[in-house]
Formats: structure tokens, C-alpha cells, sequence
């Protein structure tokens, strides 16, 4: 539906703030998402966009439109995963692999639904930190964070506004205090994730322009992410992780969101394969499934 995809190239432009990249993401040419845009706009009758050469904002109606547009296109995209359910029954062994945290904290359950939707699928999970290589090893997709690589991967974008939070436990606060700016933060104890031999100890805010980097420490250091989260919901210390993984552990109060007037790092989720070749059905239906969740979960 061509209203439809119109819908979802002005809400990933807004998400993204480049109309090239949604473009890529879409496998379209830049000139049908500009298209695209100029046709919502001629049928709204507003401008959505204000436009230079080096970027795209939004303006007022276009933040009005955006309110109502996220909601509706969620509900679209339900009712879209229903019929296709109904219609195209899809089957197979599907080989993923995807982030300790992510894997056992929410893609497992969203991995149980889907399959109840689709019950001729069946899993080959590979759970790990350590970025999968989606050419050599065993898998068909690969869930990651952060912004791929330049390379022919075909990376599907997932969550793209998805970014790291600082955080701790009310315990913790209680007991050492809390941090009002992140150059505080060096004083406290820190968790830190490693991957191999590095250890990821550089956390990045920006404010009014301004970019401040922590040097973090002072605490324990895991290679499963999944474990940096336990040591802090125990009280052992401050962490800087991806708001998809503790979510749901801020709106429980298990975990409080710190110096929340500052921007944080990035952390985008995307569906990795070898190249569009291996897109299968049960495959397209998974990403766009788990974008839904995901776009619901952050809405909570």
C-alpha cells in the first residue's frame, strides 16, 4: 500500500534524520522516498519538513503529524502481521543469533509469540556478546546494536531511535548518591561490559553542544551484558547500557535513569543477513514483528 509506505518513510526520515539513509533501509532510491514525502505533504496541505542542504527538522505540523502517525502506523503494521499470519503460513528452521541480554530478556518471549503465530517455525538461537560473523557461522540473521558496518551485509533496521541510558538501583543511590552530571559519574563505582580484551570504559553525553566522555571504573567488569545488568539491579554500581535491555527494569523502579537533561549515545537495532538473497518470508515477517514489539516497548 502506497499510503502505507509513505506513512513509514516519513516516520524512519524523522527517526533517522536522513532521507538517504531511509531510503537504503527500504531498498529505494532516494529520489521515490523524496517523492514520497512531497506526496504526504500535498495531501496533508502542510509542510513536514523544513529542508537544507545538511539536513531535515521538523516543523510544527510535522510534530503534530508525527504524534498521531507513530500510534496509527503501529496499528497498521498489527493489523498487517494478522492477515499475513492468516494467509501465509511460513515454515522452517530459522538460525539466529543475537546480544545475551536481548536475547534471553526479550527476544526470547517475543520469539515465543511469533511462534505461536507461525507454529511450522522453529529456532536455532545462538545467544552471545560477541559479534557473530553472518557469512561463517550458522545463522540466517543476527540481531545487533549499534550502527553496521559499511560492508554487503543487508542491514534491517529494527529500532533506530533506540539509545544507552545511565542508571543505577535505588540501593545503590541511597547508599552513595547520586550523580547530577556525568563528569560525577567518575567517582562511583561503574560496570562495565567487555568484549575480548576491550573493555567498553568510555561513556559519551552531549548537551547544548557541549561532549563530555567518562572515563568509567571502579567496579566489575563482564563479558556477558546480561551480567552488568544483574550487578546492578544487586546495587554493585552505575551502568551505561541500552534502554531496550532495562526497559522494562525503569518503569518497575528496579533501575532510575540518571542525568536524563543530557543526550546519550546511540544504539540502533538492526537485522543482519548475508545479502537480500537470504530475506526469506518467515524472515520478513520476524522483523517486522519484532520492530512492532520494540516500538511498543519503547512507548511504555
Amino acid at each position: 500500500m502506497k499510503a502505507l509506505q509513505d506513512l513509514e518513510i516519513f516516520v524512519r526520515t524523522v527517526d533517522s534524520g536522513s532521507l538517504s539513509a531511509t531510503a537504503r533501509s527500504l531498498d529505494l532510491t532516494p529520489a521515490a522516498a523524496s517523492a514520497a514525502l512531497k506526496r504526504l505533504e500535498q495531501e496533508l496541505q502542510a509542510p513536514l519538513f523544513v529542508r537544507s542542504t545538511r539536513s531535515l527538522r521538523l516543523t510544527r505540523e510535522g510534530e503534530v503529524f508525527l504524534a498521531h502517525c507513530r500510534p496509527a502506523l503501529a496499528a497498521l503494521r498489527d493489523a498487517q502481521l494478522e492477515l499475513a499470519s492468516g494467509r501465509q503460513q511460513v515454515s522452517g528452521v530459522l538460525q539466529l543469533a543475537a546480544p545475551s541480554d536481548f536475547g534471553r530478556n526479550l527476544l526470547l518471549p517475543w520469539l515465543e509469540e511469533f511462534q505461536q503465530l507461525h507454529p511450522g517455525i522453529q529456532y536455532r538461537l545462538h545467544l552471545s556478546d560477541r559479534v557473530t560473523n553472518v557469512y561463517s557461522d550458522l545463522v540466517d540473521a543476527a540481531f545487533r546494536q549499534g550502527e553496521p558496518p559499511e560492508s554487503s551485509m543487508l542491514a534491517l533496521p529494527v529500532h533506530l531511535t533506540n539509545r544507552r541510558v545511565l542508571c543505577a538501583s535505588p540501593a545503590y543511590l541511597k547508599a552513595r548518591g547520586t550523580p547530577e552530571t556525568p563528569q560525577a559519574v567518575a567517582g562511583h563505582s561503574c560496570l562495565c561490559f567487555m568484549l575480548g580484551e576491550d573493555v567498553y570504559d568510555r561513556w559519551k553525553f552531549w548537551r547544548d553542544g557541549e561532549e563530555v566522555t567518562v572515563r568509567a571504573g571502579g567496579g566489575n567488569v563482564a563479558n556477558d551484558g546480561d551480567v552488568v545488568r544483574l550487578w546492578a539491579l544487586a546495587g554493585r554500581g552505575i551502568i551505561y547500557k541500552s534502554r531496550l535491555d532495562v526497559t522494562a527494569d525503569l518503569a518497575a523502579g528496579r533501575l532510575v535513569a540518571l542525568c536524563t537533561e543530557w543526550q546519550t549515545e546511540a544504539s540502533p537495532m538492526y537485522m543482519v543477513l548475508p545479502g537480500r538473497r537470504q530475506l526469506t518470508p518467515g524472515l520478513r515477517l520476524l522483523r517486522e514483528f519484532i520492530e512492532g514489539r520494540c516500538g511498543a516497548l519503547a512507548r511504555t
